[in-house]
């Protein structure tokens, strides 16, 4: 399954989020890296048996070859996923949408996209271009079908890319959240309704009961259409059958229910205030002594500790963690200086930004502590990442009922 995200889990909104693990960096694409997941390497690996063995059939006098090239369809078939997520990366770029990553895994890929888009339009064209590209390339593949020999092993690359291809196209179309066509149906929704939540949740819902009618219609088409060999038919097939439609079924059900929750997030990322999650905090010089530093900001009720320079510019920021690691009778030796951390501009925090502007500025310069500035550049406190983590995840707690005035 091949497709775009926004926002894909709460992990990639969290303000010192870790680049998931278990991947293989395979490179960079428009300056996008390009991972590989485990994964792959199962799905590959059955790709090349159950194609090895069809081949068989086909083209006996492969004798056991017929799984090198089965290996090699795997590869192609996965460098047209690969084309796939390319088209949804490019297009967010185009839009000035930031891309995480694109991930090649199980059943497909995924293009990491770390916002929003702006309007209905751009979400329905960035959804389209992924299915639209597989398309092409369906037809691309029918083309050199036509130029060479059948029954050869060009003739059988080139249909079972065209066929793979196909599938991938009309999957990622069907209308429900997370595919590309449940993307295209909420940018519909969100047009005609003018609020994007409503499309979302509309398309989450169609997702859900798309998940159910692949658990239970998946195998009943294979097995009355024609697509698997009745007179062959065993308990294995039906068990295959039976967990291909039950692993696709969770997918799909599990990346509607996603998406609906990440929504429900977004709209309480406004919660997220500097200015309100901020820490009042206390001006020092670099000499003062720990523990005099701690007797001024207990008297004045402050929480946190501001190196300045002899003019008061903030110059660094005393770290809580470092605090707690001087024992109580050696504070009163210990300057403040030496347990404080440089101030970069990126740990410089204007202090009117809330929600995802927050978020994205924390997530470009990761640090336990930030100044929180005024717009002339007057300090107003320390913000911890402690605190924006905790309000993060108060805030995902409440998506346990829906918010007011959603569906």
């Amino acid at each position: 399954m091949a497709g775009s995200e926004n926002g894909r889990s709460a992990d990639a909104e969290r303000p010192r989020a870790r680049e998931a693990g278990g991947g293989i960096l395979m490179g960079r694409l428009f300056g996008v890296p390009v991972y590989v997941a485990p994964s792959w390497f199962l799905v590959a690996a059955l790709i090349t048996w159950f194609f090895g063995n069809q081949l068989g059939r086909v083209l006996p006098e492969l004798g056991t070859g017929r799984y090198l090239v089965s290996l090699f369809f795997a590869v192609a078939f996965y460098a047209s996923v690969l084309v796939h997520e390319l088209a949804h990366t490019v297009a967010a770029l185009r839009f000035g949408l930031p891309v995480r990553r694109i991930r090649l895994q199980f059943f497909g890929g995924v293009s990491e996209i770390e916002k929003e888009s702006e309007t209905a339009g751009r979400e329905f064209v960035l959804a389209f271009v992924g299915p639209l590209l597989s398309l092409v390339l369906a037809g691309v593949f029918y083309a050199g079908m036509r130029v060479v020999a059948a029954g050869t092993v060009p003739g059988v690359l080139l249909a079972g890319l065209m066929i793979s291809n196909l599938i991938v196209a009309v999957f990622n179309l069907l209308p429900g959240l997370p595919l590309d066509g449940g993307r295209m149906l909420r940018a519909v929704i969100w047009k005609l309704s003018g609020n994007a939540m409503t499309g979302t949740v509309a398309a989450a819902w169609v997702g859900r009961v798309l998940a159910v009618a692949v658990l239970i219609g998946f195998p009943l088409a294979t097995h009355t259409s024609g697509l698997t060999d009745r007179s062959s038919l065993t308990g294995v097939d039906s068990l295959t059958d039976g967990l291909l439609a039950a692993i696709l079924a969770a997918i799909i059900w599990t990346g509607a229910g996603n998406s609906l929750r990440m929504a429900r997030l977004r709209e309480r990322l406004p919660s997220l205030r500097a200015r309100a999650l901020t820490r009042r905090a206390v001006p020092v010089a670099g000499d003062t002594p720990l523990s005099e530093a701690l007797r001024r900001a207990n008297d004045s009720g402050a929480r946190a500790l501001v190196v300045v320079a002899g003019d008061g510019s903030p110059r660094a920021i005393v770290r809580e963690t470092a605090i707690a690691q001087v024992p109580e009778h050696r504070r009163p030796w210990v300057a403040v200086g030496t347990l404080a951390q440089e101030l970069t501009e990126g740990m410089r925090v204007p202090a009117d930004l809330t929600g995802e502007q927050l978020l994205e500025h924390l997530r470009a310069t990761p640090a336990t502590e930030y100044l929180v500035i005024e717009e002339g550049g007057e300090i107003y406190g320390v913000l911890s990442a402690v605190d924006v983590e905790r309000a993060f995840v108060n805030a995902m707690a409440k998506h346990s009922g829906p918010p007011a005035g959603s569906s």
